[in-house]
């Protein structure tokens, strides 16, 4: 484990004594004794980096799956709404677990009820949030003012406030985050951001995302019971209430909960938040972004669209092009997607040598293993929380320009909406009581 401001001084002694014995024997010019590597290790049991996970839906199974096969970390505490959900990720993880000789010292996963109980756990030094979207800031931030490092979920919020707030606690703690826009992780997507960011397609003119679509959301449900064991008080949380019924809270990929505006930004904050941030990768914008947001149908234009002070028009065109993302130069093009499909014209510009006075992004090839080599070093990661912030406001203001059906103007410096006060309104949401952001 890597100690948190929260443990307790009993391990800290353990998880420094053997360090402090070494030095002393070498100071002193005697003979070290010689212990197996296994001891002092990423992979040695008072090394590995403790994980809680706050939601353990479809995004939090795949997470699980990785981590398990890893001998850095341990996944020791859950929360979950559900508490059949809870349990049954408890077993898959207790059974990974069992027989395993590199977790000999794993002691179970202890189950929470809620978020609070959880960051507060004084073993703990790392939180997972995979929770539905409106949960993500309370979350992060409950970790990161507890001493823990934090992995979250895209898109990192739900509003642009949230994400300011969630930066500004970040740096105050001093807390690692992670946002799990893993596509910066990914060979493909580095190699395209690589070429656009060294001009090797000329001056980019346009580029093209297809983001996909929800189904619109069910309107007028009916009620129905509360399962048992399913705390939906706290699953709505600071959004609206509205009566129960399953469809408003289900698991699902393509849709579910996802469809709901109180919950997320469908699309734009679904697959927006992967293909928009590999956008602003590929135009050094991770703190920036563009300043015109224009609407799908706004004066004919046939999408949405937002643009860069340079002049780089972004569009969503949600057709059958094989590439999620296509930049479009004066000198090429680059079509980039998941699975390693890159396609670049002129064609030897996927194998290109980079030269070394030519800018090199920063190399991840896991997103977990980049989160912990951060946790142990201290380092900003790959997709740090301002990185996560500005990517998701980009979603955040696609959604508000779609939703009042009229351009935006926006500063990126002070994050607002230029002339607009009803709209700047709806950079935040009111939050239902008692569930206060801080």
């Amino acid at each position: 484990m890597i100690p948190s401001h929260s443990q307790s001084s009993s391990a800290l002694t353990r998880r420094t004594a053997i360090k402090r014995g070494l030095s002393g024997i070498l100071a002193f010019g005697v003979a070290p004794l010689v212990l197996p590597a296994r001891l002092f290790g990423a992979s040695a049991p008072s090394n590995r980096i403790t994980v809680g996970i706050v939601g353990n839906g479809l995004i939090a199974g795949s997470h699980v799956g990785g981590l398990l096969g890893r001998d850095d970390c341990q996944i020791i505490a859950l929360c979950d709404v559900w508490r059949d959900k809870a349990e049954s990720m408890r077993k898959r993880i207790e059974d990974g677990y069992a027989g395993n000789a590199g977790t000999a010292a794993f002691q179970g996963v202890e189950l929470h009820e809620t978020h609070e109980e959880l960051v507060a756990q004084p073993d703990l030094d790392t939180v997972l949030v995979a929770t539905p979207d409106h949960w993500h800031a309370a979350v992060a931030i409950a970790a990161m003012r507890a001493g823990k490092d934090v992995y979250c979920e895209k898109p990192m919020t739900l509003t642009v406030r949230e994400g300011r707030t969630m930066v500004e606690v970040a740096r105050r703690t001093g807390r690692v985050l992670q946002t799990g826009t893993q596509q910066r992780s990914e060979a493909a997507f580095r190699r395209a951001a690589t070429i656009v960011r060294n001009g090797w397609i000329g001056d980019i003119k346009l580029i093209r995302t297809k983001l996909g679509r929800f189904p619109t959301a069910p309107e007028n449900l009916t009620e129905e019971p509360i399962p048992a064991g399913f705390d939906y008080e706290r699953w709505l949380g600071p959004t609206p209430w509205y009566p129960f019924n399953q469809l408003r809270v289900k698991s699902d990929y393509g849709g579910g909960w996802r469809v709901f505006l109180e919950y997320g930004s469908r699309k734009n904050g679904d697959w927006g938040a992967h293909h928009f941030d590999i956008i602003q990768w590929a135009l050094g914008m991770d703190a920036s972004g563009p300043v015109e947001f224009i609407p799908a149908g706004f004066e004919g234009n046939p999408y949405q669209t937002h643009r860069y002070a340079n002049g780089v028009t972004v569009q969503r065109v949600d057709g059958n092009q094989p590439a999620m993302i296509e930049f479009i130069g004066t000198k090429g093009t680059v079509g980039v997607g998941r699975n390693g499909y890159l396609v670049c014209d002129p064609v030897e510009l996927a194998t290109r040598p980079l030269r070394a006075a030519e800018q090199h992004l920063y190399e991840s090839n896991d997103h977990h293993t980049d989160f912990f080599h951060c946790v142990r070093t201290r380092q900003r990661p790959i997709a740090d929380v301002e990185i996560g912030h500005r990517s998701a406001t980009v979603g955040h203001l696609c959604g508000i320009a779609r939703q009042l059906r009229r351009p935006l103007k926006w500063d990126p410096v002070h994050e607002r909406i230029i002339d607009d006060p009803v709209a700047n309104r709806l950079l935040d949401r009111p939050r239902r009581a008692p569930y206060a952001l801080l």
